[in-house]
C-alpha cells in the first residue's frame, strides 16, 4: 500500500506511459516510471529486471503448484490415472507436461490482433478463483449446519468463524454477483456484442463442464446432513452423547 500511495503521488495519471484504454497501450512499469521521472536510468532499468525476475518467479511457482494439484486429485481418483504417474526420480511428469501445455496457450495471445485468445485465458482463470470462493462458503455453512443437526456443540471446534452464517452467505452472494457483473453492459447489445459475452464468462461454462462432468462419471451426490463424516476425540464424542441423554 505504501508503494502504491508512493506511486500515486510520483506519476501523474496522464502519464503516457500507463495503461490507458488497452492492455496494449502499457509500455513501462511503473516501478520503472518512477526511477525514470528521478532521472535514474540505471535504476529504472534494474526495476524492470526485478519486475522480470519476479514474473519468472510466479510462473515457475505456480507450474509447480498447478502440477502437485493435478498430481494430488489423480491419485484421489478426481482426475485420469495418467496425471498421478511418476518418473523414477519422483516427477508427475504427465501432470507436468498437462500443465506446461496449458501454459503455453499464454503464448498464443500474441499472435491475435483482437486478443481473442488473452481475454478467454485471463477470464477463464479469474473465474476459477470466485468458484473456489463460493464453493469454501458452500461448504463452510453446511459443514456448520450438519455439525449442529448431527448434535454436536459448536464450541467443540477450536476456531468458530465469528460472522457465521452471514459471513459465508454474504460471501456466496457476493460472489455470483461479481461474476454476473463481469460484463453486464455487453447485455445491453447481445447481437453485436456475443462473442465479447462469451469470452467474458467462458469460465461459468468450463466449470460447470467439469463439475457435472465429474457427477456424472463418479455418481457424486451432495451429502445430507445427518450422513456427513465428523471425526473427534473420544471426550468430545463422549460429551455430545450426554448431551443427548
Amino acid at each position: 500500500m505504501i508503494a502504491i500511495l508512493i506511486i500515486g503521488v510520483l506519476i501523474p495519471y496522464t502519464d503516457p506511459s500507463l495503461l490507458r484504454n488497452d492492455v496494449t497501450d502499457v509500455g513501462v512499469s511503473p516501478f520503472a516510471l518512477v526511477f525514470r521521472h528521478a532521472g535514474l536510468a540505471f535504476a529504472a532499468g534494474l526495476m524492470n529486471a526485478v519486475v522480470l525476475t519476479a514474473l519468472l518467479s510466479a510462473g515457475t511457482s505456480s507450474m509447480y503448484v498447478s502440477t502437485r494439484i493435478l498430481y494430488g486429485l489423480a491419485v484421489s481418483g478426481r482426475a485420469p490415472r495418467a496425471f498421478g504417474k511418476l518418473t523414477v526420480s519422483g516427477v508427475p511428469f504427465n501432470a507436468l507436461l498437462a500443465t506446461t501445455a496449458v501454459g503455453a496457450l499464454c503464448f498464443f495471445s500474441s499472435l491475435f490482433g483482437d486478443k481473442a485468445v488473452y481475454l478467454w485465458l485471463l477470464n477463464t482463470s479469474a473465474m476459477t478463483g470466485f468458484f473456489a470462493w463460493l464453493g469454501i462458503a458452500i461448504s463452510h455453512y453446511r459443514f456448520r449446519r450438519g455439525l449442529v443437526h448431527q448434535g454436536y456443540d459448536v464450541s467443540m471446534l477450536a476456531y468458530r468463524s465469528p460472522l457465521y452464517p452471514f459471513g459465508p452467505v454474504f460471501t456466496v452472494v457476493l460472489c455470483l454477483v461479481i461474476v454476473a457483473g463481469q460484463n453486464y453492459q455487453a447485455f445491453a447489445d447481445i447481437p453485436n456484442r456475443w462473442p465479447e459475452i462469451v469470452a467474458t464468462y467462458i469460465g461459468v461454462p468450463a466449470f460447470l463442464a467439469l463439475w457435472w462432468g465429474y457427477r456424472a462419471v463418479k455418481k457424486s451426490r451432495l451429502i445430507d446432513y445427518e450422513d456427513m463424516p465428523f471425526e473427534f476425540p473420544p471426550e468430545v464424542e463422549a460429551q455430545k452423547e450426554r448431551r443427548a441423554a
